[in-house]
């Protein structure tokens, strides 16, 4: 386990150990009304831990509290690591981000574009430009999320068993070629939209490198960075958090085992986009790697050039997610917010309207978890928490505005 402590003072770190406090005493409210079962946040400057705090439970009706070596389902917070595999690769020459992803996954060659219509008689169109690379790393694939309940294409997805779970017995490949068979949403590259696409770039990453993804990952990522928690399925189920959603209502967290119960055996759908477990401690250290530019410990998994080109806005015309996306949830602010290769970016924070600074990067899990790493404060900050969705309460842009006033060098 990536051992996870407080290592520098406040106030050496150029934090307000006064403010600092805010934090918690604003998300203690969460947890003692109901709302949140527990949380975790840690916060680093120059990759020293300076805030570290526990509160609540990782499951309550075991009584048993949140720790610093809880187990999180982390969701869509493995979309940057797959991102990162990928990355590596890239940086191998094994493929070019311009590349179509039927070079790697031959079905997607002939996959429809809704134009039109219904779920069940829709009207469809060849594809104008293929979808490529880029595309799957900066969800402007036309690919989609069935749990979405936006468009008929999401309806397809959900008649074909992918809402908040996908059709079992099915190994990655074979998911892949369930979601060729979708129609995609637009023309690729021509909107963004949040779906499958990372979980598609975990295909590429499994094809281009003649190894199973969680292989990838445990030989090129975790093992390197020494990430000893995080993996496919819950290692250690003493330490698992259990899973809660919103009572309709009251709001207030109510256990769900249904979903939850799933990431304590291995699945056979390795999914790159929202698949992993992982503890606070290996995540900041995974945080930690992107703020360095690619190395942590003498270990270097990217060039610096390569993690600055990912953390910049890749959405054509430089716009940003409000007039390019189709704001379906609350897992990032969309107005002064882009899109790079695997990460959300602040391109104007005047305009996002949330304290923060201009290149900082980040994303979330549908549990409510975050991290964002920002190289002009070189501050990274972890929040670990397990209530799905994301969109229940406006964690985020709360936790950042709190962090930022801490700041006072």
């Amino acid at each position: 386990m990536a051992e996870l402590k407080v290592e520098i003072e406040a106030g050496e770190a150029g934090f307000a150990a006064d403010r600092l406090a805010r934090i918690d005493a604003h998300f203690q409210r969460y947890v003692d009304d109901g709302r949140l079962p527990g949380w975790l946040v840690a916060i680093a400057r120059d990759g020293r831990i300076v805030h570290l705090t526990t509160y609540g439970q990782r499951d309550v009706e075991a009584g048993a509290p949140v720790e610093v070596d809880t187990l999180f389902r982390i969701y869509s917070m493995t979309k940057p690591i797959t991102s990162v595999a990928a990355m590596m690769l890239y940086e191998e020459g094994a493929f070019e981000l311009k590349d179509p992803v039927a070079a790697f996954i031959p079905s997607f060659a002939d996959t429809k574009v809704f134009r039109s219509g219904s779920a069940v008689n829709p009207v469809l169109e060849p594809q104008t430009e293929p979808m490529r690379i880029w595309h799957l790393l900066t969800h402007t694939s036309g690919l989609t999320y069935g749990f979405h309940h936006a468009t008929p294409v999401d309806a397809m997805y959900r008649a074909g068993g992918f809402e908040w779970g996908n059709p079992p017995g099915e190994d990655l490949a074979q998911i892949c070629e369930r979601f060729a068979a979708f129609p995609l949403l637009f023309q690729p590259g021509s909107e963004w939209n949040y779906g499958v696409s990372t979980d598609v770039l975990g295909r590429v990453v499994e094809v281009a490198s003649g190894m199973s993804l969680d292989a990838f990952f445990q030989e090129r990522i975790f093992d390197p960075l020494g990430m000893t928690d995080t993996a496919f399925v819950a290692k250690d189920l003493d330490r698992l958090a259990a899973l809660y959603i919103p009572a309709p209502g009251t709001r207030l967290a109510t256990r769900m085992d249904a979903m939850g119960d799933a990431a304590k055996t291995k699945p056979d759908y390795l999914s790159g986009g929202g698949g992993l477990v992982s503890s606070a401690g290996d995540y900041h250290r995974f945080a930690t790697m992107l703020l360095n530019g690619g190395s942590l410990d003498g270990v270097r998994l990217l060039g610096t050039r390569t993690v600055d080109y990912m953390s910049q806005n890749h959405l054509p015309g430089r716009a940003d997610l409000e007039a390019f996306g189709r704001p379906l949830f609350a897992e990032t602010s969309f107005a002064g917010v882009g899109f790079g290769l695997g990460f959300s970016v602040v391109q104007d924070n005047i305009d996002n309207k949330v304290l923060s600074s201009i290149g900082e990067f980040a994303w979330g899990g549908a549990a409510s978890t975050a991290f964002w790493v920002d190289p002009a404060e070189e501050i990274t900050t972890l929040f670990m928490t397990q209530l799905l969705p994301s969109s229940t309460h406006p964690i985020r842009p709360q936790l950042k505005q709190l962090v930022y006033q801490a700041l006072v060098d």
